[in-house]
Parts: structure tokens; sequence; C-alpha cells
């Protein structure tokens, strides 16, 4: 589920439940969220991968792929991808778009994989939205499970003291004719968004809730998995990290 913040998530007529079989689902997530920029995700790949120098026809993973927008933009670069995501729903789409080095399935991120890749993305902020925080660690080493012997692995992740820097509390966007009521707030070490807004004569509730994970965070949990980190960029130019105003955390590992 490549898109950022993923939550755990409520609708106010159901049970507490986890985000891939709620909100990640509904046509209103992507509704709220159509206006990213996809051509500066297109230049994180392309900077990236370069980075990398991956050789060509690269077996590559794109984890929590969402409807595989992403994962298409890699195999067009030359790559043999695998995508994968939780979502059911989002699979039954992307798969629409699979050829013979372009596949798509259904995965839990805490598994590892059978094949190995040369490499394994796991963007915009896919990470860090288990209830039991020991999941994450589980995903780590899933993650350097599936690598192959020469492989790297990059999580883009938020950077979580530029984000509490410039949090916006309140605010509504209208997307569709449809008014989103947004809250944001920092509570027990997670960063939660709460979602109101009503569409056909019904009111919707739906609440994200991503871990606010630092990069001390992540080395700590690295170092329990037996991850080596290789390198540390702040932004999708590949800049340097700077840990009150870069825009994201980019770690490079294997």
């Amino acid at each position: 589920m490549s898109e950022e913040q993923k939550p755990t998530i409520r609708n106010q007529d159901e049970p507490t439940q986890t985000w891939f079989s709620s909100w990640f689902d509904t046509p209103y997530y992507h509704i709220l969220y159509k206006g990213r920029n996809y051509r500066e995700a297109q230049v994180f790949m392309d900077n990236i991968t370069h980075y990398l120098n991956l050789p060509e026809k690269a077996k590559v993973l794109d984890l929590a792929c969402g409807k595989g927008r992403h994962s298409i933009y890699l195999n067009q670069l030359g790559f043999d991808v695998l995508g994968a995501d939780l979502s059911e729903n989002s699979i039954a789409i992307a798969n629409k778009n699979a050829n013979e080095t372009l596949r798509f399935k259904v995965h839990d991120m805490r598994e590892p994989f059978e094949e190995k890749y040369d490499a394994i993305f796991n963007l915009f902020t896919s990470f860090g939205y288990f209830e039991n925080d020991e999941d994450n660690l589980t995903t780590l080493k899933a993650i350097k499970e599936s690598l192959s012997e020469y492989g790297f692995a990059v999580i883009d992740f938020m950077n979580v003291a530029q984000v509490l820097n410039t949090l916006v509390p309140e605010e509504t966007k209208t997307v569709d004719d449809i008014d989103f009521h947004i809250k944001r707030y920092l509570k027990d070490g997670y960063i939660y968004k709460e979602i109101d807004f009503e569409d056909k004569g019904q009111s919707f509730h739906f609440t994200e809730r991503v871990k606010a994970l630092t990069l001390n965070d992540f080395e700590t949990l690295m170092e329990e998995a037996g991850i080596y980190l290789l390198d540390i960029f702040g932004d999708y130019k590949l800049k340097k990290f700077h840990k009150t105003e870069s825009e994201r955390l980019i770690m490079i590992f294997k």
C-alpha cells in the first residue's frame, strides 16, 4: 500500500478493525489522496534505481504497492517487478496492468517471500501501522530474508521531527464535492489523522494511525534484525538527511 499514512481504521458504524479491512479498500481513500504528486514519485524512483545501480531486468519487489502505479513505472524502467499488497481490492485493480515482467499478488509484508529480490522498495510511509510493535521488527526481518545475496532494500518513511514541526491540527479538504474534515495529533507515540465526512446522506469517520518512528528507532530495530544500514537520505532528490528539516527519511540497507 504505497500511500502516505497506512493506518488502523474505524468506521463509526463498525467495530474497531485494521486498515486493510476498511479505509484502504473504500473509494473515499483514493478520492481524498487523488491529488498526490506522482511525478515527484517517479523522479525518486529514477534517482534511487540509478543510485543502487540495478542491473537491467533486475528483480524488484514493490512492497505495499497499492493499485500498482509505482510498480508499473518501475517495470517501464526495465525491471522485472512484483507488486505486493494486503488489499485484495487494490491488487485486483493492479492486475489489469500485469504482463510477463510485471506481476501482482496479495501478501502480508510480515511474511518473507520464497523468491529473492535484487531490490525491495517500501515507499511513501508504508511502514509502522501495525497494532503490535513487534510486527515492525518482524517486517524488517522478512524484508532481509527476501533479498538476494547482493540485494538492497529501501524504506521511504516520513521524517517525524519535520512532520510534527509542520503539523496542521485541523483543516478541511474538498475533493469531488466531498468535504473531508481532518484532525491531526500525536498520541502515545503515534501520529493520528481523524477524517470525518458525509456523502449520499451517510456520515463517515476513519482514523489513520502510524508509529512515529525516528531514525534512532529504525537503527535499533535494524540492529536487532541483523540489518546493515548503508545510507540515509532526506528527500527524493537524495539530498543529505537533516534531523529537523528533511521532508523524508529514506534508508538504504541490506
